[in-house]
């Protein structure tokens, strides 16, 4: 490799955790976007001779190309959902059915770290699962719109260029991905949260009232309107008490003997990984990741998923420690 071609490289890798944040949003899957960015990377490089500056920013032509790759995938992929934005509710004491549905997945964090100039070109509430969920409702060409204007305000002349289309096309795009997410209850203003501090701490409160497999203390935690659900299962439902009813047949059914590991994802969203006792020792079950207001925990999408688990870095099991 030539210093100049050395040189290239360190340009590029300052837009690598944004690009990662954005292929997500596209994708709605955190193994997909690792993949998108490495090709993205790549495509760049090959064709770096042929990047005039005088022409776009450098983080113009990666969006372009990173833009290319995404929707060429998406061509081939039909949209991740929740099991909410894609089914009725269910009884919470009904028989767990199984979706064939490829899913939207969680993205792991860490994002940058504070003062990480990369963290500056990424809107973490954008990253919510709520709002991950809601792109999926989205075809590609509105997803890229909306995420490129709303989100990273590129200009319409900018997203154009990214887009391969016109400036008209462009804010046609973006008038019908935002009507559509209004019809699906999304706002464009974004929710205020509590803190990172006090959405931790609701989440430790309800891990201890879980471990102690207090149901009634896991209610106390929750909205009146609060949401569960748990892909790969279609099942999902809302309410307190519908929780507390299904919370108690999870400790009948899987016992009452559980070691927890706190996670963060999307952006910031404070979850845990459950590991459930089997023999002598404990086997990963589930992923946790809760949406958290003032009230309380107003959802918690519960994950039991291979891909996911090996995205957080879960290990499979725990020793038993007394």
């Amino acid at each position: 490799m030539t210093a100049g071609e050395d040189g290239f490289d360190r340009r590029l890798e300052p837009f690598r955790t944004e690009l990662l944040a954005y292929c997500y949003r596209m994708l709605g899957s955190a193994h997909d976007a690792e993949d998108l960015v490495q090709d993205t990377y790549l495509r760049a490089w090959r064709a770096r001779e042929r990047y005039d500056d005088t022409r776009s920013s450098l983080r113009t032509w990666l969006y372009r190309i990173a833009t290319n790759v995404c929707l060429t995938a998406l061509e081939a992929r039909g949209r991740r959902p929740l099991p909410s934005g894609l089914v009725a509710a269910s009884d919470p004491l009904g028989p767990l059915v199984l979706g064939e549905t490829p899913w939207l997945q969680p993205l792991p964090d860490p994002m940058p770290a504070a003062g990480d100039p990369a963290g500056a070109a990424i809107d973490r509430s954008s990253l919510r699962l709520a709002f991950a969920a809601a792109l999926q409702h989205l075809s590609a060409r509105q997803r890229g719109a909306l995420v490129l204007r709303d989100v990273l305000g590129f200009s319409a002349s900018e997203a154009a260029e990214i887009l391969g289309t016109t400036a008209v096309s462009v804010n046609s795009s973006l008038q019908r991905a935002r009507a559509r997410l209004k019809e699906a209850g999304v706002g464009q203003e974004r929710l205020s949260e509590p803190t990172a501090a006090e959405q931790r701490a609701w989440v430790e409160r309800y891990m201890k009232a879980f471990e102690q497999a207090d149901v009634e203390g896991l209610k106390r935690l929750l909205t009146e309107d609060v949401l569960m659900e748990m892909p790969p299962m279609l099942n999902w439902f809302t309410g307190r008490g519908n929780y507390g009813l299904f919370m108690e047949w999870v400790f009948a059914a899987a016992g009452t003997d559980w070691r927890l590991r706190a996670v963060t994802a999307n952006g910031g969203q404070p979850g845990f990984a459950a590991y459930q006792r089997v023999g002598d020792g404990y086997r990963l079950h589930t992923l946790q990741v809760f949406t958290v207001t003032d009230e309380g925990i107003s959802r918690n999408s519960v994950f039991q998923d291979p891909e996911v688990f090996a995205a957080f870095g879960l290990p499979d099991g725990l020793d038993d420690i007394s």
